[in-house]
């Protein structure tokens, strides 16, 4: 029988997507209909686990890594690798927006995918594996393997089903992100050839909870200079991921070649990990790097956002308008990033040092709130995209126009997604940058300031999306278009639901995200404590 408090929950989630690809596999290919059924089936086991994980996850204890082993599990215990892993506030709704989405991106994918359907289902399968085994590795090495499984199933999700462009598409990406992860594992080796207990059975090289504890940090016999160095690699490695600027041009192409469900599941989730990453592992385990590095931080996260919203204004593709929307909208995560690694001796004139760090805590909480709705409301974006292309066959802005007389639900749902995504209250887009804002203002004051021209840059590429897309004379070639199926309205209702009910009752994110985001502002702030009294 399963504990429901124990390791073994966390095990099934991790592992119970890689069976199911074995069964998928296994199944006949002529059995289309099975296939894909027994996917749906074993992603929405998943999505009851994570549940059940929500449902026993103490909210009083949100800060600490709960459902662990008691005892260490070594894998390879002549490196110092242990089978480590947990689940704390900042990891548990990211774990829950994995499996919602895949859900709904397996459900949608049962009409659009109509060749090699056991292999397209079963990538999905072993995405999902490696997506959920890096949001609950405890053990940097055991993350950076999960880290790496994701990459080869996305890849060949955009490489076999996508656009005319396919092929340039997914080497672009697998080149990208191949090129973090070297930097990653980089920095893994210069841990553990730099750490004094390297390799020993009580080593703490690749433990992440060891890096969690202030005392523990301050006794890490690292050079300065390496440990900057181990930051700017993971840094690289992560930024590539979310993406931020300059290392943003993979997202467009892959996003624009990648089939619908693949563009769900990018958006949604695979975005997150290299936001996750930086708050996991760049600011608790190299803080007085990233505080140092805390001003370029900040300008790259205000490029993002500002040169993000004007170059999608600038699309007449409808799928690179949204893809180039992550990158704005991820720009706010960034936000949040920069304001929890600047220093508390540079805190603006007037702002007592607990006022501080409470805008760095709220920063923060707006940061990781923006990654679950923007998962959300963005992955809905691509499947309306989807949608109107399956009708269509194109994505010129330019020749639509009047679709609201033929499709009109189709256009009511759109109107609602791109509401959300603009930041009206009170949808869930809101929440996530009126935190991320008024918590970096508090830090950056009129740096913080800059950012309100994505805002209002949002507003109006969305905005004109709807005046071109929808309203105006009908294109007669258009009229007969069908309003959305069942099956489609089937998939869109979760995601319409979640980006209202996020909107009205934040506390479901923000409950587990707080203590986590003040845990990691403690250890930020550890220099405060050091110190016997501020200036």
């Amino acid at each position: 029988m399963m504990d429901f408090h124990g390791p073994q929950l966390l095990n099934a989630l991790i592992f119970l997507p890689l069976v199911g690809a074995f069964v998928v596999l296994a199944l006949p290919g002529k059995q289309e209909g099975l296939i894909r059924w027994t996917s749906l089936g074993f992603a929405f086991a998943e999505l009851v686990l994570t549940c059940v994980l929500w449902r026993n996850f103490d909210m009083l204890r949100a800060e600490d890594f709960q459902f662990m082993y008691p005892k260490d599990l070594w894998w390879i215990p002549e490196l110092g690798v242990k089978y480590k892993v947990g689940v704390d506030g900042l990891s548990l709704p990211l774990v829950i927006l994995t499996s919602f989405s895949t859900v709904v991106a397996i459900g949608y994918s049962f009409v659009p995918i109509k060749t090699r359907i056991k292999e397209y289902f079963a990538l999905f399968l072993l995405l999902e594996v490696g997506m959920m085994g890096t949001f609950l590795s405890l053990d940097i090495f055991l993350f950076y393997v999960f880290w790496e499984i994701s990459l080869v199933p996305m890849f060949l999700i955009i490489g076999i089903w996508g656009g005319p462009r396919r092929e340039y598409a997914a080497i672009k990406f697998f080149l990208y992100t191949l090129i973090g992860s070297l930097a990653m594992l980089l920095a893994i080796l210069a841990l553990y050839f730099t750490s004094e207990d390297a390799g020993s059975p009580t080593g703490h090289t690749f433990d992440v909870t060891w890096y969690l504890n202030p005392r523990n940090r301050d006794g890490l016999k690292m050079d300065p200079k390496a440990l900057v160095l181990c930051f700017w690699a993971f840094y690289l490695a992560f930024a590539i991921k979310v993406p931020a600027w300059p290392f943003h041009t993979w997202l467009p192409d892959a996003h624009v070649e990648a089939p619908t469900g693949g563009s769900i599941i990018l958006a949604a989730v695979l975005l997150k990990m290299g936001t996750y990453g930086l708050l996991r592992f760049c600011l608790p385990m190299f803080p007085d790097a990233a505080r140092g590095a805390a001003p370029v931080l900040m300008v790259i996260a205000i490029i993002n956002i500002i040169y993000g919203s004007f170059v999608a204004m600038a699309q007449t593709d409808l799928k690179k308008l949204v893809a180039y929307s992550s990158v704005g909208h991820m720009g706010f995560v960034l936000l949040g990033f920069a304001s929890a690694a600047q220093s508390v001796y540079n805190r603006p004139d007037g702002v007592s040092p607990e006022m501080f760090e409470l805008g760095q805590v709220t920063a923060l909480n707006g940061a990781v709130f923006q990654m679950i709705s923007h998962g959300i409301i963005t992955g809905g974006l691509f499947l309306l995209v989807g949608v109107i292309y399956e009708r269509s066959h194109h994505r010129d802005i330019d020749r639509y126009g009047g679709l609201a007389v033929a499709m009109p639900q189709y256009y009511g749902v759109t109107t609602f997604m791109c509401f959300a995504s603009l930041g009206l209250p009170p949808l869930a887009g809101f929440i996530g940058e009126f935190a991320a804002l008024a918590g970096a203002f508090t830090v950056w004051r009129w740096l913080a300031g800059i950012c309100v021209i994505g805002v209002v840059v949002t507003a109006a590429y969305f905005l004109w999306l709807l005046q071109r897309v929808f309203l105006g004379e009908l294109n007669p070639k258009y009229q007969d278009y069908p309003d959305l199926t069942k099956h489609e309205k089937l998939c869109l209702a979760p995601l319409v639901l979640a980006t209202f009910l996020l909107g009205v009752w934040p506390k479901i994110v923000l409950e587990p995200v707080d203590p986590a985001m003040q845990q990691i502002v403690r250890v930020m702030g550890r220099e405060r404590v050091k110190s016997a009294q501020l200036p």
